[in-house]
């Protein structure tokens, strides 16, 4: 499976996104706080109630180095489900992201560490600790239906599920589509006669 996580780090989320038919995209409110963050990894999940993060701390300490925690904030915007201290320990225990359907504060340090986080933006409220919500289990994040073990890919343009039991199909779907894609630029770039061929071929469908 690592390899197939490798390999999927390698590959547009929209090319991957088109293999599945749009089916798996997360909400494009949910995006990197930098544009360069890109990551491939398994799903840790965490189920938590508006304005609780303790189940985050939890799935923190149980990760395995190259996690990805999904967390089904209810798409709060109010409180921030993280600061630049736990995504510190996050980033320091091995995670390789932070996806999250609601936000975090402490923009600026949270930058600085480099570390890939996905949110729906930024809050200067604290959760508390009142110790309610789950891991490990199936959520939704994003409007997408996340498992634990399913890999998830963020970049750019947003971040993906890809089912556990597929991954091996839709990783070699998105490699042919992903050639196919790079040969059909090759072929029209800076080619007129070909982009019209190409525009012909489409509107004539």
């Amino acid at each position: 499976m690592e390899s197939i996580i490798k390999q999927f780090s390698n590959i547009p989320t929209t090319c991957i996104s088109d293999v599945m038919n749009g089916l798996n995209n997360m909400h494009s409110a949910i995006t990197p706080l930098k544009e360069e963050y890109k990551f491939a990894g398994r799903a840790l999940t965490v189920k938590i109630p508006v304005g609780d993060n303790l189940a985050v701390l939890k799935a923190i300490r149980v990760a395995k180095p190259g996690d990805v925690i999904v967390i089904d904030a209810k798409e709060d915007q109010y409180r921030a489900i993280a600061g630049d201290f736990v995504v510190g320990m996050a980033q320091t225990l091995g995670v390789s992201a932070i996806v999250v359907d609601g936000v975090i504060r402490d923009i600026i340090g949270v930058k600085k560490l480099n570390f890939p986080v996905f949110s729906r933006g930024t809050s200067v409220a604290a959760s508390g600790k009142f110790g309610i919500g789950e891991i490990n289990i199936p959520i939704s994040c994003g409007g997408t239906a996340v498992n634990p073990g399913d890999i998830i890919v963020g970049d750019a343009d947003g971040v993906v599920v890809i089912p556990e039991s597929e991954a091996q199909s839709i990783l070699e779907q998105s490699i042919d589509k992903l050639r196919k894609d790079e040969l059909r630029e090759e072929k029209v770039s800076g080619n007129i006669e070909a982009i019209k061929a190409y525009l012909d071929s489409m509107i004539a469908k």
